[in-house]
């Protein structure tokens, strides 16, 4: 990027940065650390051509290896609740396809994790609210309805979902490249997303937000471009004020990675936005920064959220998130909790939103516990239902 993209970039996120440095502390005694990962996980992608998509065969192969050798690779690394580090697969809806997904689903149902929704639209066009309102939608229904994934929360019968953007120009952020829908947070709001995790970008991307490592609603009107530029901090309710409760209402909420300044790369400067790649795999050194970030609903200092992003199904980042870094991670993480005074707790991104309202709720103790507090398995709840979604064939992008 030019030095003037630089600048802007810098510009937008340093501010924030720098007050949070000097504004956020973290406790010195115990705290609860809830990890998610939100996994692009693309079986078709090219590594070293973004448009093009390997063969279905290909993609077979990618996912039967990862779903074969993923469990033995990481199983004997578990949280203080005996779970497993598990991902978040947000699958690209307008790559759908029954097979592979249904592959992936008994990966989940075993206890890997969970699908959510993924979309890359708005290339070589923009796309319109319309079209990506039909490839939601389908995407949903499939995914709940047929492979018996996403979530449903009480008192409603349409399935829920997290949210990542494929292109991280979510609701047109990236100055009107990579998506074209103005109104998009308020297409996700009205299919049942309930939770974007889309942010921190790749570094330097232009749809990074000022805003930055925060758990928040958004404050602007949803059917406007980019309303997650502004929002309300979720905080814990104070239930004898209830003139300032911050139990939020309006959804989806936005929940942010780590982003900062890493100074120990090599002795160069660099941008730390919690992504897992080849030439920066996980680290207890980059779990520090991580801490600083403070993730956190406000009131509840002691329960830090860090949510991880990858692409497992990148053949050149493969060793990054299965191989002997993560091992080595995931050991030092967990052999060394008890030194360090983490308590640790693996979660699905359904999960660590729920231990996110259970927080703004004033819950306390042991946030495990908090699992399935408001959005459950679409699949563990028992519920009449209509016939099954037929596949999602015509999904594109």
């Amino acid at each position: 990027m030019s030095w003037k993209e630089k600048a802007t970039y810098a510009a937008k996120v340093l501010p924030s940065y720098t007050w949070q440095r000097l504004s956020r502390t973290i406790p010195d005694s115990p705290v609860h650390l809830i990890f998610a990962l939100a996994d692009h996980f693309e079986p078709a992608i090219d590594p070293h051509d973004g448009m093009a998509r390997v063969s279905r065969e290909e993609q077979v192969r990618r996912l039967e290896w990862w779903c074969r050798e993923y469990p033995k690779r990481i199983d004997r690394f578990r949280d203080h609740d005996g779970q497993p580090f598990v991902h978040s697969y947000f699958y690209p809806a307008e790559q759908y396809d029954a097979g592979l997904i249904e592959m992936l689903a008994d990966h989940c149902h075993a206890g890997w994790g969970e699908i959510e929704i993924h979309l890359h639209h708005g290339i070589p066009e923009p796309d319109t609210a319309e079209n990506t309102r039909r490839v939601l939608t389908e995407f949903r229904d499939a995914l709940a309805l047929r492979h018996q994934c996403l979530a449903l929360e009480e008192g409603s019968e349409i399935p829920k979902y997290v949210f990542v953007h494929g292109n991280f120009a979510l609701a047109n952020s990236a100055g009107g490249k990579f998506c074209g829908v103005d109104s998009e947070m308020a297409v996700l709001a009205s299919t049942g997303c309930y939770a974007d995790m889309t942010l921190p970008t790749s570094p330097l991307h232009p749809a990074q937000t000022a805003k930055i490592n925060s758990l928040y609603e958004c404050t602007l009107p949803l059917d406007r471009v980019a309303p997650q530029r502004e929002g309300k901090d979720l905080r814990v309710s104070h239930q004898t004020s209830p003139d300032v409760s911050r139990t939020p209402r309006t959804f989806p909420l936005i929940v942010q990675g780590p982003l900062g300044m890493d100074f120990g790369r090599g002795g160069k400067p660099g941008i730390e936005n919690a992504s897992i790649t080849q030439s920066n795999p996980l680290s207890v050194r980059r779990l520090a920064l991580w801490k600083k970030a403070a993730v956190r609903v406000q009131g509840r200092p002691d329960w830090l959220f860090i949510k991880l992003h990858a692409h497992s199904m990148d053949p050149t980042q493969g060793e990054a998130v299965a191989g002997e870094p993560m091992r080595k991670f995931l050991e030092e993480l967990v052999q060394g909790a008890g030194d360090r005074k983490e308590t640790l707790h693996f979660t699905s991104a359904r999960e660590m939103v729920n231990i996110i309202l259970a927080a703004c709720d004033g819950r306390e103790g042991n946030p495990g516990l908090y699992r399935d507090y408001h959005f459950r398995r679409f699949r563990d709840v028992s519920r009449t239902t209509s016939a099954p979604a037929q596949p999602a064939a015509s999904v594109r992008g």
